[in-house]
């Protein structure tokens, strides 16, 4: 299950500290309800931060072998936008206390980045960011959910293992691929697409530096990037 945090005496300070910075840091980056009224099928995914010894790191599961789309992979919680969600972010706490058993109280939303678009199926996906509380325990849906883990975001910046591959149906575009040996489980996980993708541009703005695997790594251009994928994709559903 997810690492314990050790404690001391200024760790409630050092953790409060660090979830304003996050905070500070990702408000120029929140992308609010600017893309709610492209008329795609929408998704929500909640990026779940854990501060454990003053460091951020990120929540993510494994999908149960029972699942018809995408079995055994790891990713976020999340899944599909229903009628009753009032947004995208109510859309990811809806779908994290299905899964992981987390309490919409239990967690501080920080803000929405922006959409990604996956195609299989299709889905216009918001990355909802949230701070979790250190004394959440997961019960995990085994209907969805195999395991959980917790990732340090420096990871994600790191090329010791990490692997661009090439997707067929990607022609132009590079898949990043992490192996993740959790020292915990002592089980070795394969982090990528979407989720690496997410992990990656969080860890750039939270951490201030690109990932070492690409110097040329640019998250400006990034971000402008998905903003262009996201309006062809839109006009070509037109």
């Amino acid at each position: 299950m997810c690492p314990s945090r050790s404690c001391d005496n200024g760790g409630g300070q050092r953790e409060e500290l660090m979830r304003k910075k996050i905070k500070d840091l990702l408000e120029k980056y929140d992308v609010g309800s600017q893309y709610t009224h492209i008329p795609l099928p929408k998704a929500s995914i909640l990026l779940p931060l854990l501060i454990r010894q003053g460091k951020p790191h990120l929540l993510l599961t494994v999908r149960s072998m029972q699942l018809k789309t995408m079995p055994g992979d790891v990713c976020f919680p999340g899944g599909r936008q229903e009628p009753s969600d009032e947004d995208d972010i109510q859309t990811a706490l809806r779908e994290a206390k299905e899964e992981i058993g987390l309490r919409p109280e239990q967690v501080q939303v920080i803000g929405r980045l922006i959409p990604c678009i996956a195609k299989s199926p299709y889905y216009l996906v918001t990355p909802v960011v949230g701070i979790v509380e250190d004394t959440f325990q997961p019960v995990l849906n085994p209907s969805e959910v195999a395991e959980i883990f917790a990732v340090p975001l420096e990871f994600f910046l790191s090329p010791e293992h990490y692997t661009a591959i090439q997707m067929p149906q990607y022609v132009s575009q590079i898949i990043h691929q992490f192996h993740y040996n959790d020292t915990e489980t002592k089980k070795r996980f394969t982090i990528w697409g979407l989720t690496a993708h997410c992990a990656v541009m969080l860890s750039v703005m939270i951490l201030g530096k690109g990932p070492l695997f690409d110097p040329e790594y640019d998250l400006e251009s990034c971000i402008k990037g998905q903003e262009k994928f996201i309006q062809a994709s839109y006009q070509s559903k037109l």
